[in-house]
This record gives C-alpha cells, structure tokens and sequence, in this order.
C-alpha cells in the first residue's frame, strides 16, 4: 500500500507593500514609539503657546534674526525626533522580535527599506505640522514683529523644519540598528545635540557648521551666515543621514538576529 506526503504549503511572496503596511502596523502599535511621534507635534505646539506670549516679542526686539528665534522650540522637538527614531529601530531587537520579523520578511534589506520608508513619511508629515505648527503659533504672539509665510524664507524655513525632523528620525534610525540599542543612542544623541554642539561652536564655528544638526538647521535661518546655504546645510545632514542608514543596513545584513 502506497502512502503520500502532503505537499508543503506555497509561501506568497511578499511583496514591497505588504512589508510596508507591516512596518506601518508595527509604528502604531509600540506605544513607545507611536507616542514619540505624536510628542514631536505635541511638543512643538505645545512650547510655542507656553514661550511666545511670555517672552515672544521681547526675543524679537532683541534678536537678528527673527525667523531663526521663531524655530526655538526645535530645539526640544528634535529629540522626540530622535527618540522616535531610536523606539521604532530598537523594537525589533526586545525580546527575539527581529527573529519574527524576518520570519515575516526574509529579505533584510526590503525589511529595512520598508522600515526607512515608513519612519520617513510619517516623521515628513509629523516634522511639517510641527513646522508650520510652529510659524503660525509663534506669530499669533508677536505682533507688529509677526512674519507671514509670504515673507522671505519663511515658507522655506516652515518646510525645511519637517525635511530637517524626518531626517533627524532617519539618522536616529540607522543608529539604533547599528548599536541595536534605544537607550545607546539616546545616550549619544541626545548630549551631543544638547552640549557637545554647542560647545565645538564655541570653539570653532566653522567646524561646528559640517555637524548634522548645525548643517540642518540653516534651512531655519532668514539669511544663513558662513559657507553653507540652507538647502546645502540640509543636503549636509542628508549626507550624515545617509551614512547612518548605511551603516544600520551593514549591521542588519552582517549580524545574527
């Protein structure tokens, strides 16, 4: 008598948007990491109502540039970027998650570019509510010192604050998936773009300029002074974002899960 073996089951490939709506699935459902999001947004406006009525025309009176002093609050609102970034990388290594994660999806690489691609549209979207968020809470309080968005680099500044946190996000990103720890580049990030900043432009302004976050944040000036432009200090931060997703795609492609 002759016996049969069932055949296996056909596995469907996936595909590009599947990896997408998991990764998409997976951002709103780490509460960490979904709530940095919203704090990036929440932080923005929520500072700008707290700062601007107090002390908003009086760092107008008193300032250069009056544009640059609107985006204070970017700040603060880049290390929700920050840590938006570093939650939503650090998930899959908690508890054997990237193991399931490339049950899912065996190709690293799509599985990454899947991740990237997510955490860029909607840091991008969350980065330009902020932004604008910002402009407009800001001017409410300045009175004859409020700036339209038709004024000079004004709407430049407004969108090149959302170009600046998704990147911010991506740089972030490709940390954590390097060092495969959230707090680790917290630790890092977070000081170096609070003190350590600071302190090299102190020291040395123009070397200060070729850092990510000095770089970037020429898109927010209303007349950007030293070698960069705006556009080119934030295609310097790209080139800094570039080289930390590289180097997270290297470690995932390289190391055991």
């Amino acid at each position: 008598m002759s016996t049969t073996t069932a055949p296996a089951p056909v596995r469907a490939a996936v595909t590009v948007r599947t990896a997408l709506a998991s990764e998409w699935i997976k951002i709103r459902s780490v509460r960490a990491s979904f709530g940095s999001l919203i704090a990036v947004v929440g932080v923005a406006l929520g500072l700008s109502a707290l700062i601007f009525p107090l002390i908003g025309q009086a760092e107008a009176e008193n300032g250069e540039d009056i544009l640059f002093g609107i985006f204070y609050p970017m700040n603060f609102v880049q290390i929700a970027a920050i840590s938006f970034g570093a939650t939503a990388a650090s998930s899959e290594f908690l508890n054997g998650a990237l193991r399931n994660s490339l049950a899912a999806v065996p190709n690293r690489t799509l599985l990454y570019g899947a991740k990237t691609a997510v955490a860029a549209a909607v840091s991008l979207v969350a980065g330009l509510a902020a932004g604008f968020g910002i402009f407009l809470t800001a001017n409410a309080f300045l009175g004859k010192y409020a700036l339209g968005l038709g004024d000079p680099g004004a709407l430049r500044a407004c969108v090149g604050a959302g170009v600046y946190l998704a990147l911010m996000v991506l740089f972030s990103l490709g940390l954590t998936f390097l060092l495969r720890s959230a707090v680790a580049v917290l630790s890092i990030m977070i000081p170096f773009i609070l003190i350590i900043s600071f302190v090299v432009g102190g020291v040395s302004e123009g070397a200060a300029m070729w850092l990510p976050d000095h770089a970037g944040q020429q898109i927010l000036h209303q007349n950007p002074t030293g070698p960069l432009g705006p556009w080119t200090g934030l295609g310097v931060m790209a080139l800094w974002t570039a080289a930390a997703l590289a180097a997270g795609w290297w470690s995932l492609r390289r190391r055991d899960a």
